[in-house]
């Protein structure tokens, strides 16, 4: 891992300068919301046949949809420093979900930048870098919880304290941030709500892990606890299928059983994340509610995002995410700012979560950090320029915390057509797929000997990704 980045001292001069630069033309006031575990296909807009999400529904509509958005690692706490930062995860160090809280104080984010160059800051919600609940650099509002916080009655740092709030923590957030939206100010404002939902429920134990609670785990709230009752979720072409061909996930476990139709996520799990989604999207319509109350929506920039995708029983998968396939590492990105953004967009473009902060940057009127592996999505918006990527890499650093992904630590490579799997640990069991004529990911072409040439070519593509060690 090279050394956490360029000089925050440099970083903060830029943005300041850039706030002089940008002062000739109104800064947007921005507001990202994470949602835990959203998969790309979870609400309306993306053509979810039952799914009631009619305010992410209205941004997309509004604003722009990107069609193929992806998460550089597809874990909690690893995507969430991807966003913030801009940098992939073998150069911010947040390498899995185990507890970094002094590193996550020192992570060069976009709203340290912001909150130099004249933003009043907010963060809301689930950080989950480090289970440490004091206030981050950056942010003039902290209210956060300790690790994966609770669904119900949770326990929050605010206001300098650590205190337990009666209610539904979806909701909780949602009241704080409108309220952080009606303060009285002069300048713009960052304000980052994380949600923990779609997360399953957790209790935090002394040692820094968490267990989940109740069968399941995902609690909606008390008023949406019979919604789509009789909905029955929809099935990708990979659903329930035995993992043929991936020996990494054919592997003998003990106390597991091999993965097919037994092992699928159950169908009230699903509606249960998705009446968890029902008050995430109350909760954003009450924002953008607000900020036309005070004439103010057009001149912020609104953005979802999912941190990972979730498997719903595809290739056997069941509640888990971690893994290079399409479920888990492709993910919603909706964004909204009239004066940038044309209502109805869909850019094309390979966009990745170290994407958006260079993205927020620059529609803020604030320079590009130095040293980052993202870039600005805005050129999307109107085109997929000739020089745009066409390929980027996925890495994973395998974790403790579920038997089914012991030792699959893997790098992957993902292009318009393609991708390959190199599994860091296991010999002999990588994967190579082709996107275009096996969508689902079906059929593993490593071994295959029409294959060799486009595996040497992806093998060699992944080399030049990961690149010297800075």
């Amino acid at each position: 891992m090279r050394r956490l980045l360029f000089p925050l001292i440099a970083v903060f001069a830029a943005s300041v300068s850039a706030s002089s630069t940008a002062a000739a033309e109104p800064r947007p006031n921005v507001i990202l919301v994470v949602v835990d575990d959203l998969r790309f296909d979870d609400f309306g807009a993306a053509g979810h046949p039952f799914a009631r999400t009619p305010h992410l529904d209205r941004i997309a509509r509004e604003g722009a949809q990107f069609k193929h958005f992806f998460a550089v690692t597809p874990l909690c706490s690893p995507s969430r420093a991807n966003i913030l930062t801009g940098l992939e995860t073998r150069h911010h160090g947040i390498l899995d979900n185990t507890d970094r809280s002094p590193l996550s104080h020192r992570l060069p984010t976009f709203a340290r930048t912001l909150h130099a160059a004249g933003y009043n800051t907010g963060f809301i919600g689930k950080w989950h870098m480090g289970n440490d609940p004091t206030p981050r650099p950056g942010f003039d509002l902290w209210i956060s919880m300790r690790g994966q916080g609770e669904v119900a009655d949770p326990e929050l740092f605010e206001n300098g304290r650590l205190a337990r709030v009666p209610g539904y923590v979806t909701d909780i957030f949602t009241q704080r941030a409108v309220e952080f939206i009606q303060r009285p100010r002069t300048a713009p404002f960052l304000l980052m709500v994380s949600h923990k939902a779609l997360h399953p429920n957790n209790r935090q134990q002394a040692d820094g892990t968490s267990v989940r609670i109740g069968e399941g785990g995902f609690i909606p709230a008390e008023r949406h606890k019979t919604l789509y009752a009789d909905d029955r979720p929809p099935r990708r072409g990979n659903y329930a299928r035995p993992p043929k061909g991936k020996p990494a996930l054919e592997r003998t476990i003990p106390g597991l059983p091999p993965l097919g139709p037994d092992t699928v996520t159950p169908d009230e799990t699903i509606r249960d994340r998705l009446r968890m989604l029902a008050a995430v999207d109350e909760g954003l319509g009450q924002m953008l509610a607000e900020l036309e109350k005070q004439g103010a929506l057009d001149r912020t920039v609104v953005m979802i995002v999912g941190d990972n995708g979730y498997f719903y029983g595809e290739h056997g998968l069941s509640q888990e995410r971690r893994l290079a396939y399409e479920e888990s590492i492709r993910l919603p990105l909706l964004l909204r700012y009239p004066p940038r953004v044309k209502a109805g967009a869909e850019p094309t473009g390979m966009a990745l979560t170290t994407d958006l902060a260079p993205t927020i940057l620059e529609l803020a009127g604030a320079p590009a950090l130095p040293g980052i592996d993202g870039r600005s999505l805005l050129p999307l918006l109107t085109r997929t320029p000739a020089d745009w990527r066409k390929s980027f890499l996925i890495e994973y650093t395998t974790d403790i915390v579920f038997p089914r992904t012991l030792k699959m630590g893997y790098d992957a490579v993902r292009t318009e057509r393609y991708k390959f799997i190199r599994y860091r640990d296991l010999v002999g069991m990588n994967e190579l797929y082709d996107l275009q004529e096996d969508p689902f990911e079906l059929t593993n072409l490593l071994a295959a000997p029409a294959a060799a040439g486009v595996r040497r070519e992806m093998e060699a593509e992944l080399a030049r990704l990961l690149g010297p060690a800075r």
